[in-house]
């Protein structure tokens, strides 16, 4: 394959995957693994990709995809994700349900428990379940957003903080390879730290486009988080770094 073909495919994959190891590349390419660190070099300055120790990432940190984009990615993998994490939600909980489209699947997929109380920034999560008699749900104050219907600002985090509860499903837009938890949007990110910090069980599920994924804003760390769904596995430097912290892991297979 010529240099030119190999170097666009590399880059429709790390769009498509968020993430791609050095070895996949040279399993899908045939080429040695110095052909593919310098294919990956030179994307990388020409800021096609952004480069990682054992692989690449998309390149901005700056500008999320839009939100009618992200509804229609992964959303085969999305829903899987989401009918395995309500599996853990027993009927009764107490629970914070997030900005996001992961969180809008897990929302869909609670449709089938009963007499759940939920807190939610979000006004698609809030459509989605405010048909089902026995929901509770309490809708966050604060503006919204036209672009995603989420609520945010200094009055959704007052408005947050007043709760305890069970779980809390929190969306995002990258975790790094050393388990940096990003997204961003600083106003958002601020009210998923108070889910965090106010939820007894914090829930994430990502897809596997999100690892190595780059976001500008930080929002915590992978040993925040109790429970991690998601489609394939992790990156090994992610994934060594959860086994060290027992963080629960499920792995949803097609």
């Amino acid at each position: 394959m010529k240099q030119s073909k190999r170097h666009q495919e590399i880059i429709d994959l790390v769009k498509t995957q968020g993430y791609v190891s050095t070895d996949d590349l040279v399993a899908r390419f045939n080429v040695s693994p110095q052909t593919i660190r310098r294919d990956l070099n030179e994307l990388a300055e020409e800021n096609k990709i952004r480069r990682h120790h054992g692989g690449a990432t998309v390149p901005s940190s700056s500008v999320n995809t839009s939100y009618t984009t992200r509804k229609v990615m992964q959303l085969a993998e999305k829903d899987r994700i989401a009918q395995a994490m309500v599996k853990h939600i027993p009927d009764g909980a107490t629970l914070f349900i997030d900005i996001g489209t992961t969180p809008e699947a897990v929302a869909r997929a609670l449709l089938d428990h009963s007499d759940l109380r939920i807190v939610t920034n979000n006004l698609n999560v809030a459509g989605i379940l405010t048909g089902k008699d026995d929901f509770r749900v309490i809708l966050a104050g604060g503006e919204v957003r036209n672009r995603d219907g989420g609520i945010v600002g200094e009055a959704t985090l007052d408005f947050i903080s007043q709760f305890r509860l069970d779980f809390g499903i929190i969306g995002i837009s990258g975790i790094d390879l050393d388990g940096s938890l990003l997204d961003f949007d600083y106003h958002e990110v601020r009210v998923k730290q108070a889910i965090i910090e106010n939820s007894r069980c914090v829930m994430l599920g990502v897809d596997h486009t999100k690892f190595g994924r780059n976001a500008m804003v930080n929002l915590g760390d992978i040993s925040q988080i109790d429970m991690l769904f998601t489609n394939k596995t992790p990156p090994e430097p992610l994934a060594k770094r959860m086994a060290e912290l027992e963080t629960h892991l499920e792995i949803i297979l097609d």
